[in-house]
């Protein structure tokens, strides 16, 4: 089984994202930000991916990407950044801080089901 943990402070984001991903046989675990997604992380021992919004307080999600790449131990989790921030600049930032794609809301479940894909986790 494929394991998704889905870092979100919209509870109603992370409930569209477990839907999508569950269809695609995965199991998931959920996090309101990035320090509480830390913490899901070690519980979980290991994820295949992380889909992270940015802007979450506490902790944001490039905050986020670049405590997971600091940890060796995390080094095979595929990152997909999953917001509202269109920004080239913030994609790039994204992209530097280690994330593996960049997903654009609003978004499909088709959109979700292609990154995967691409990152070798999704038919």
């Amino acid at each position: 089984m494929k394991r998704a943990l889905i870092v979100d402070d919209s509870r109603t984001m992370r409930m569209i994202l477990t839907k999508y991903l569950r269809a695609l046989g995965f199991e998931i675990k959920q996090a309101g930000n990035g320090l509480e997604g830390l913490k899901a992380l070690e519980e979980m021992e290991w994820a295949d991916v992380a889909l992270v919004d940015w802007n979450m307080p506490g902790m944001n999600g490039i905050e986020f990407v670049h405590s997971v790449r600091a940890q060796e131990k995390y080094s095979e989790l595929r990152i997909m950044m999953v917001t509202s921030e269109t920004d080239v600049e913030r994609m790039l930032q994204a992209l530097e801080a280690g994330a593996d794609e960049y997903v654009m809301k609003p978004f499909t479940q088709e959109i979700i089901q292609d990154k995967l894909s691409l990152l070798g986790l999704a038919a």
